[in-house]
């Protein structure tokens, strides 16, 4: 009875978070939710997609689909649904994708997902943006070593709220249903997870390369890890997705969802699995706790100074994984041209950037950053295009060093000492000869540590 009422305080819970948020969708839920407008983008921050031309046919919305998937199963599944989706009478595609809320805000590693979503909506299918609050609270055991740390009820409502937030300024509200995995497993007994719990073998679950590397280091598993498979396979049953999307690290939590589809008499879902996006080191999986991220909630300066750093062979991952203002044949065209010095790769970088910028923030933002840092960088045009930026100071001001780290632009005063001997601090374009500077209250101008790293600040008293 305990575990029952735990379940079903959940479901209480997650009503309550529903509430809270505003959360609009179409379809009700069993909660008796009704559409609600307290989330919208900002003005002239919506996204820019471009539409498919003119009616797109089976073989055109498939290029369109496929476009950097790492893998579709099964493709030929796929081709029929989507030419009875287009018959006469036929309905859209029910498009799955989840995300635990283990930290607050999306960052451009959640979009490749939210894209590959708005290109079936595009297509006019129905996208399912599904929160995973229930499995955040159990903690997603994919590609560790050791078990995760659940979360919180309240760490999964705050970060949830980010989520719902920010989704609109990728998806289209209109044709969205965003669901909470624990509208259906708040009301789920002890019984019911234990029947669930039965389709699969431990067997079954070790042929998952994280589980058997664990099993085979005599690291500890913890049951409930088993669990959360099952679970996300569970949710394509609760929705009845037509399509699964993940990332590659995500393809046996998404198969399955298509067996258990099949064990309750569904049609088994298409799994379409996405590379995992490279970061800003061009090394590791974009990540908030490995901070090599861009959210798409950052200031449009920040987007554009951010991917204008990337190197030069992850600019190309980013195009064919994030852009859709550049096809694949014209990506391929400037490639060559890069690489036989006809081109710059900055300008390719400049080009997908402000696209980025535009995308959540809008064209005047994305071209007012650009200009920005065509000014602080390049020295072409009007500082004024930065954005302002109020640091507090003390009232006697703060020293070079101390300001530089305030400022954001340097992680500690140690580092920006050592940038300082380096003659790679610049104030207003003048090199900062003095360590021992002081800059007072009122003081107003463009910080800049090296070539790349910049800010228009304004000190006020702290």
């Amino acid at each position: 009875m305990a575990a029952s009422r735990g379940y079903h305080s959940r479901a209480n819970w997650t009503r309550q978070t529903l509430e809270r948020i505003g959360i609009f969708r179409r379809i009700q839920i069993n909660f008796g939710l009704t559409r609600a407008s307290r989330i919208r983008p900002e003005p002239g921050a919506r996204a820019r997609f471009p539409q498919p031309s003119g009616d797109p046919g089976v073989q055109d919305a498939l290029e369109l689909i496929g476009r950097g998937a790492d893998e579709i199963l099964k493709r030929d599944e796929l081709e029929a649904r989507l030419s009875a989706s287009m018959s006469d009478g036929g309905r859209p595609l029910r498009i799955k994708a989840g995300f635990d809320p283990t930290a607050p805000d999306l960052h451009l590693g959640h979009t490749v997902l939210l894209n590959k979503l708005r290109q079936f909506q595009d297509l006019g299918h129905t996208a399912i943006f599904l929160i995973g609050d229930f499995t955040g609270m159990i903690g997603d055991p994919t590609g560790k070593n050791v078990t995760r740390k659940p979360l919180t009820r309240e760490d999964v409502l705050a970060n949830a709220q980010t989520y719902a937030e920010q989704v609109f300024k990728v998806l289209d509200r209109e044709r969205t249903e965003v669901r909470f995995n624990s509208e259906w497993f708040g009301q789920m007994s002890a019984a019911d997870m234990v029947r669930l719990a039965a389709q699969h073998t431990v067997a079954r679950m070790l042929e998952r390369d994280d589980f058997a590397k664990r099993y085979a280091a005599q690291q500890p598993i913890a049951i409930h890890e088993f669990l959360y498979p099952l679970v996300q396979g569970y949710d394509s049953v609760a929705l009845e997705a037509d399509v699964e999307l993940g990332g590659t690290d995500q393809k046996f939590n998404l198969l399955m969802g298509r067996g258990l589809q099949e064990h309750f008499g569904q049609k088994p879902q298409i799994v379409l699995t996405m590379p995992l996006l490279e970061g800003l080191d061009g090394v590791q999986k974009m990540s908030k706790s490995l901070g090599n991220y861009i959210g798409i909630a950052e200031p449009a300066i920040d987007i554009v100074t951010k991917t204008l750093k990337i190197g030069d062979d992850l600019m190309w991952r980013w195009i064919e994984l994030l852009s859709f203002d550049i096809p694949m044949a014209e990506a391929a065209t400037l490639r060559r041209d890069v690489a036989g010095g006809a081109l710059n790769p900055r300008d390719v970088k400049l080009r997908l950037a402000r696209e980025l910028a535009a995308r959540f923030h809008g064209v005047a933002a994305a071209e007012q950053a650009v200009a920005g840092w065509n000014a602080a960088v390049r020295g072409e045009g009007d500082l004024a295009n930065l954005p302002l930026q109020d640091v507090p100071v003390p009232a006697d001001g703060l020293r070079i060093a101390a300001l530089l780290t305030a400022a954001g632009l340097t992680p500690s005063n140690s580092e920006a000492n050592r940038k300082l001997k380096e003659r790679a601090v610049r104030v207003d374009g003048a090199v900062v000869e003095d360590a021992a500077r002081v800059f007072a209250p009122g003081f107003e101008g463009v910080l800049a540590v090296g070539k790349r790293t910049f800010a228009r600040v304004r000190l006020v008293v702290a």
